[in-house]
């Protein structure tokens, strides 16, 4: 009897070390986060002045939204109290051009910027961008982007939200916390993604391997 059940325990451990680990199942309402840094969107007229006539940027990694890449070329924000240099350019190029700054950016910077969405720039204050070949004055474009979900309207309809909807956000972790006040994006070009820059990132310790969820 003894040497039965020490040939079936022997069995039993060759079998669970040959058996693989179970999958681990995904959370469904997790949403990845991509973190941003300061960055520019610059119009073709723009892209004229600063690099010279019928300049094509060059294309050096593509990012999570379809279509959108980051470019090998960076320009110089001036404003009145100072310049930020080594700016990265995103393709493609925009009907107007749009600068988004982190908000301690604004001290060194000299200058003010409002809190908007990518794409709302009425009102907006204006900034000196300096390329090789020249200079753009732009007289509004200037903006520190509002956090805000990239998703499609299939996954909007899993999450229960609505396309410009207003929600919180939790982050797990030891720095962990509630964001409020992100706006939902829910378009058929989009790919399920929460945005944040690299302050708000830093302040709860996310980087591109966190997670986040709604709570509404």
């Amino acid at each position: 009897m003894d040497n039965y059940e020490s040939v079936l325990k022997l069995l039993l451990e060759v079998v669970k070390a040959n058996t693989p680990p179970a999958e681990v199942q995904e959370d469904p309402s997790e949403i990845p986060v991509g973190v941003s840094n300061r960055h520019l969107h610059l119009s073709q007229a723009d892209v004229d002045t600063l690099f010279g006539k019928g300049y094509e940027m060059n294309k050096i990694k593509d990012l999570s939204q379809p279509g959108q890449y980051a470019c090998k070329e960076t320009v110089t924000l001036c404003g009145p109290g100072g310049a930020i240099e080594k700016v990265r350019i995103l393709g493609p190029v925009r009907s107007k051009t749009q600068v988004e700054i982190l908000e301690g950016d604004c001290y060194k910077l000299g200058t003010a910027a409002q809190t908007r969405l990518s794409g709302d720039l009425d009102g907006t204050y204006g900034i000196t961008i300096i390329g090789p070949k020249g200079s753009v004055q732009i007289g509004e474009g200037l903006i520190v982007a509002q956090r805000h979900i990239h998703m499609t309207p299939t996954d909007a309809q899993r999450l229960g939200v609505t396309d410009g909807q207003t929600v919180s956000i939790e982050v797990a972790g030891p720095r962990g916390g509630i964001y409020s006040n992100v706006a939902v994006r829910a378009t058929d070009a989009s790919a399920l993604e929460c945005h944040i820059d690299t302050e708000e990132a830093n302040a709860m310790k996310v980087n591109s391997l966190s997670k986040i969820k709604i709570i509404k």
